[in-house]
């Protein structure tokens, strides 16, 4: 009973969290001084346009009753339509979002191997010369930024050993051979900018683990080095993690914007960027409301995940 009120407890925080960033969404985006349709027409628009554009966003209407509405809409799943295309922002986010989910799930396959096999290895053989390799990798690649990184592998990968596009254009119609090698180069890029982070904290913690008495307890009754290891040391070793992991999450869905431009890649970042460029409030509001909900989703599973593994913040000892 106490982790299921646990868990509700941090579920009904979490919509709280959600509710506020919705106003303040809101408040940004609609309730700033000045005409938000002028804003979005420009100076040449005629008088017509403007009253045809804020009849259409309920202009005329205060500012708490266009954000219920805005939010009853979107409770019920209705996201308005793109006032640069006039097309249902769903249908607008929907290939978006299945294009990142894609290069997520490949970014994020790569960034477990790399965060873990690392970290396992400097904490296994630490102030070895493999230890202090890694940390100098690591550190450069901390100093690094996405662009710099990206520009790198592309010139490495795509120019230097013309081995993967240059480009990561996807479509419909492309096969699964050509959208998995098109997503290559940026799925790695975002690994490595993801695990460098990572890689430290999931060493320095899994060093303490290995330290510990049970540890220690599992040694001495017989059990493999590798078992250990695998078995005991890193499911509590990998808590620290988490945190860093939901932050990383996040960032997949919402951070990639700078990647996926360098790459060409038709995701959601980039659909967030051209939604600003083009002043399609409607879309804004869609895109960076979803981006934020994921993160807090992201939060909260990494929350709950280290609860659920470590026994001592399941019983609040």
């Amino acid at each position: 009973m106490k982790i299921l009120r646990l868990v509700i407890a941090r579920v009904g925080l979490s919509i709280f969290t959600l509710l506020l960033v919705s106003i303040l969404i809101f408040l940004i985006l609609e309730a700033l001084p000045g005409d938000i349709a002028s804003r979005i027409l420009g100076r040449d628009a005629t008088q017509k346009a403007l009253e045809v554009l804020r009849q259409q966003m309920h202009l005329d209407q205060p500012a708490w009753s266009r954000y219920l509405t805005w939010l009853t809409d979107l409770l019920h799943g209705n996201l308005g339509a793109s006032l640069a295309t006039g097309r249902p922002i769903a249908d607008v986010l929907a290939p978006r979002i299945v294009n990142t989910l894609l290069l997520s799930s490949l970014a994020f396959t790569f960034y477990v191997v790399l965060a873990i096999v690392p970290a396992v290895v400097q904490a296994t053989r630490r102030g070895s010369i493999a230890d202090n390799v890694i940390s100098f990798i690591t550190l450069l690649l901390l100093s690094l930024p996405d662009f710099l990184l990206a520009t790198i592998l592309l010139f490495v990968f795509a120019v230097a050993l013309p081995i993967l596009p240059a480009l990561s254009t996807i479509s419909e119609t492309s096969s699964w051979a050509s959208t998995l090698r098109a997503m290559v180069l940026p799925a790695v890029t975002l690994a490595i900018m993801m695990a460098v982070y990572a890689i430290r904290v999931l060493r320095d913690s899994l060093i303490e683990v290995l330290r510990s008495d049970y540890v220690r307890l599992a040694e001495l009754k017989g059990l493999k080095p590798r078992a250990v290891l695998w078995r005991h040391a890193l499911p509590n070793a990998i808590v620290p993690a988490l945190n860093v992991t939901a932050l990383n999450l996040g960032f997949l869905i919402g951070g990639v914007v700078i990647v996926e431009r360098v790459f060409s890649y038709p995701g959601f970042g980039t659909l967030l960027i051209d939604a600003l460029q083009l002043r399609d409030i409607p879309l804004i509001k869609a895109t960076v409301m979803i981006s934020a909900a994921v993160y807090i989703a992201a939060n909260l599973l990494a929350d709950l995940g280290a609860t659920l593994l470590q026994p001592r913040l399941r019983t609040g000892s």
